[in-house]
């Protein structure tokens, strides 16, 4: 064996993206999948909410981009694990996971994730997620922008009503108000706002894997997850 012949010491550590719109199902089958794998969990949207409402809290105009991108740099959050729930987000000290899953919230982060200079801003602090053993990210642009090099791509979607469905289940089940006619009218704008934005708009990174989740349990979605994982890593350790 040559030099040139011998494996690595240092690999890149493995990440797999999952990328769709709202109400996809993605962050329900990232957690999943990570868990499974027992890899590192990165759920990009909740760093947009903490920036809409950290960036709300301190009264800052929605317009004035300098005062977002400043409140993105400087954003203090932190995760914490909860065995069969979602993980518990901290900003400044105070656990906002109820306030970040409102509508209000989750419609300003939208807003604010189209602004090129706050994308910008999280950029390095999401990357800094890649971590051994592996890393399984959540996103918009996980596969096409943050993460370009991904072992592993996959693209959830699904159709606006079933999205809208979903949503408002999960809402009432954490005790939250929203009617399905209201969900299904702002998911349809995000699709819009995402869609057309001019940096990194919403769409499948070429290599990625595109599955409708439509009618499809979230176990049946994170198998077929699971499964191309290990026939990926099979194709590469073979190659």
């Amino acid at each position: 064996m040559t030099a040139t012949d011998a494996p690595d010491p240092h690999p890149p550590v493995p990440v797999l993206t999952i990328d769709g719109p709202s109400g996809s199902g993605k962050g329900t089958v990232s957690r999943a999948v990570a868990e499974r794998l027992g890899w590192h969990f990165l759920d990009s949207g909740a760093l947009y909410r903490a920036t809409a409402l950290a960036a709300r809290r301190r009264g800052v105009d929605p317009g004035d981009i300098a005062a977002l991108v400043s409140v993105a740099r400087a954003l203090d959050i932190r995760f914490v694990d909860r065995p069969g729930d979602d993980p518990a987000i901290f900003v400044d000290g105070e656990e906002v996971s109820r306030a970040l899953r409102t509508e209000s919230t989750g419609a300003l982060a939208s807003t604010i994730a189209a602004i090129p200079e706050v994308r910008a801003a999280l950029v390095a602090r999401q990357r800094a997620f890649r971590q051994r053993p592996g890393l399984v990210a959540d996103g918009r642009d996980m596969g096409t922008v943050i993460f370009p090099d991904a072992t592993f791509k996959v693209f959830l979607t699904a159709s606006p009503g079933a999205r809208a469905e979903r949503r408002h289940k999960q809402l009432k089940q954490k005790g939250l108000d929203a009617t399905l006619a209201d969900l299904l009218q702002d998911i349809e704008a995000r699709d819009a706002r995402d869609a057309a934005r001019a940096v990194a708009p919403l769409r499948p990174a070429a290599d990625a894997v595109v599955i409708d989740s439509t009618g499809l349990e979230v176990e049946a979605v994170v198998d077929r997850v699971l499964r191309l994982v290990a026939a990926r890593a099979a194709d590469r350790t073979a190659g």
